[in-house]
């Protein structure tokens, strides 16, 4: 193999109470995809961030093209031709998509900026990337999916070397993806050397050349192509080995109580006369592909969309829920597939944020809050989902996506709901923060808790859902049991397709 283009070795890199990274070596040739695998808090995204100019490192050397180099702001790597996707998206949203891809490089005629040769730019670039997006339309108005396109886009506008994806599909369907697999195969065939961060095996799979592994910081070792075993990645990753085929066991919960029943549910966008059951102790899946109206019909049954039709009721009782907060009176709890514009505030530790639903429990006559009460509930929870942390006064902006993510889990099952909607819960997490999360369902749905699980990964539904509801356009188009469900089947009933018996 030729010389590597970037070459780390001996980086480490602490923050106040946590060590990030100790000792880490680390290399990418041109035109290899070199997938970078680990826990979350394991120290990949903050790697990536020294390699892309928003961290320094405290020790250690970076070699580029053969020559050492002090990487001290984003510009200047990407001046170099180190270009990075961050997981979580920065884009600008009152500007336009040809703004967001071309900021700070817009092109000029004479002192002015030229709107019409910056969107002729941007319109190239994005026909060159087959990216069906409108250079003039505004980020705000675009999916989250279109948005992490325009990310795309802006990285790939840079002449890169070495091109940095963080979780690049988390948000992208499968016809997206598919498009940015393609590109990754040209921008291979152009020897730009890519490192691609990612949880989801079948993109290692397709994707690796090399597989890098770290765990709580530390570098443990790399696979070539040829040796590349997931049960070994996954061992590597979490220091243990993880059964990723264990499904429910069959259970009938036809003679458990009725929790939560929706019958006709319309809106006047999407949703047709949606409507199915949910028993205690059950936990439900709902699959579909993106835009089917799985997150559509959570939001409209917890009063965050209007609806036009369809009743609702909790354990028997017909109930009127015209906003979220009667919802969780109710007793239903929502976990957002966006977390950080929806479930947390940022800004706040994590104390704060686990006892967000529950305030009133924990404030005084006089309506302080009481602190030690507040914080010793959060260290149970830190404890029982073992959230990476340095304490629970630590800012929830700081914690890496998977152990955010975690922290809006423990504030629903502190409020206590008898029903819990998880709508993507385990999006940007790792293997083995996966399957904390599917054991502590397994655990709540034993206790008598009812679960609602949205998921894009079929594999997670099938792991986890007793039932599973399969969702396109809107409507119900299926409803399996689990031993009864492949994948295969879903994805038939989720593109409306005949199914074969």
């Amino acid at each position: 193999m030729t010389d590597p283009i970037l070459k780390v070795h001996g980086i480490s890199k602490g923050f106040p109470g946590v060590q990030a990274l100790k000792d880490v070596d680390l290399e990418v040739h041109s035109g290899e995809v070199l997938v970078l695998v680990g826990e979350n808090g394991a120290g990949k995204s903050t790697l990536m961030k020294i390699l892309s100019g928003i961290y320094t490192k405290d020790e250690g050397t970076i070699t580029f093209e053969g020559a050492e180099v002090e990487l001290t702001s984003p510009l200047q790597a990407q001046h170099l031709g180190i270009t990075i996707i961050h997981q979580e998206m920065n884009m600008m949203p009152d500007l336009t998509v040809a703004q967001n891809i071309y900021v700070g490089r817009e092109p000029t005629v004479g002192p002015f900026l030229s709107e019409r040769k910056l969107n002729k730019k941007a319109t190239e670039l994005l026909n060159a990337l087959e990216i069906d997006l409108n250079p003039r339309q505004l980020v705000s108005e675009l999916t989250v999916a279109k948005q992490q396109m325009v990310e795309i886009a802006k990285a790939l506008s840079f002449d890169a070397k070495v091109l940095i994806m963080d979780e690049p599909t988390s948000a992208l369907t499968d016809s997206e993806t598919e498009i940015l697999f393609e590109l990754i195969e040209q921008l291979k065939s152009r020897g730009t050397g890519i490192v691609y961060i990612s949880h989801r095996m079948d993109e290692l799979r397709r994707l690796a050349d090399r597989v890098s592994v770290l765990r709580d910081g530390t570098y443990i070792g790399s696979l070539e192509k040829s040796e590349i075993s997931v049960p070994k990645i996954i061992e590597m990753m979490v220091g243990r080995k993880i059964d990723e085929g264990a499904r429910p066991t069959a259970r009938e919960h036809a003679d458990d109580p009725i929790v939560l029943d929706v019958n006709g549910l319309s809106t006047k966008s999407l949703l047709k006369d949606v409507s199915f059951q949910l028993h205690r102790g059950e936990i439900l899946g709902f699959a579909g592909l993106m835009g089917a109206g799985r997150t559509e019909t959570a939001r409209a049954i917890i009063g965050a969309d209007p609806r036009e039709g369809g009743t609702i009721s909790v354990a028997g009782k017909a109930v009127r829920i015209k906003q979220p907060a009667d919802a969780v009176k109710l007793g239903i709890g929502y976990l957002s597939e966006d977390r950080k514009l929806l479930g947390l505030m940022l800004e706040q530790d994590v104390t704060f944020n686990t006892v967000l639903a529950s305030l009133g429990t924990y404030a005084n006559s006089i309506g302080w809050m009481q602190d030690g009460k507040a914080k010793s509930q959060a260290k149970d929870y830190v404890r029982t989902l073992r959230v990476k942390t340095p304490s629970v006064n630590q800012i929830v902006k700081l914690l890496s996506g998977g152990n955010q993510q975690k922290v809006v889990i423990a504030k629903w099952l502190l409020r206590d709901c008898d029903v819990l909607i998880f709508d993507e819960p385990t999006r940007g997490i790792d293997i083995g923060a996966k399957e904390e999360i599917y054991r502590l369902m397994r655990e709540l749905a034993a206790s008598g808790k009812s679960i609602i699980v949205i998921s894009s990964e079929l594999p997670e539904i099938l792991r986890v859902a007793n039932r599973i509801v399969v969702m396109a356009n809107g409507q119900i188009t299926g409803v399996l049991r689990n031993e009864e469900a492949s994948q295969e089947k879903i994805m038939q009933y989720a593109a409306h397709a005949e199914v074969d018996e």
